[in-house]
């Protein structure tokens, strides 16, 4: 059976995203991207939410990106993709396929397929649904030191408490603290 992971940055007040979407408050360091890269290479499925593909692919795929970041804008350009949207037509970020319907039943069967690990990046909207429905296997949350006036919630409308183990933890010298859980 499939994993399926969720890896997103936080601010200590629990925002994956502050005020229209802005994410420069986290610290990406040398370590943090090593740390990522390595994520990348074990050659998972990534999982995104409309919103968040949409970031990724207006930037992973150009050309500053592969010059500012080569190794990761590789390891995501390479990697299989899946959006989930009931609204975009098409997907053309390469590697992608885009899932309109049922989303919580699709990932269901793509734990159940043979084949590698997924991961869920940044998404809170797919976030919530997918912890809900008990599919998630480990949280991977990379803590910034920062505090923000307003943003979004990472768990926003989760509709029951979900008790989660800490299974492993990290101290980047940047100050970000990586807390990786497992459901209970």
């Amino acid at each position: 059976m499939n994993k399926l992971i969720v890896f997103n940055f936080i601010t200590l007040n629990g925002y994956f995203q502050g005020p229209n979407g802005d994410i420069s408050w986290h610290r990406h360091g040398q370590e943090e991207s090593e740390y990522g890269i390595e994520g990348l290479k074990s050659g998972g499925t990534l999982l995104f939410g409309r919103v968040t593909y949409e970031h990724m692919a207006s930037f992973w795929p150009t050309p500053d990106a592969l010059k500012n970041a080569p190794v990761m804008a590789e390891g995501m350009n390479k990697a299989d993709k899946i959006v989930f949207s009931r609204t975009m037509k098409k997907a053309d970020w390469n590697n992608t396929r885009l899932v309109k319907d049922n989303m919580v039943e699709e990932v269901r069967k793509m734990k159940q397929l043979p084949g590698k690990d997924m991961a869920v990046l940044g998404s809170g909207s797919i976030l919530s649904q997918l912890a809900a429905a008990g599919l998630i296997d480990e949280y991977q949350l990379m803590v910034d030191p920062v505090l923000l006036g307003d943003g979004t919630p990472i768990f926003k409308n989760l509709p029951h408490k979900l008790d989660l183990k800490l299974t492993t933890t990290r101290t980047f010298k940047s100050g970000v603290v990586l807390l990786c859980y497992q459901p209970l």
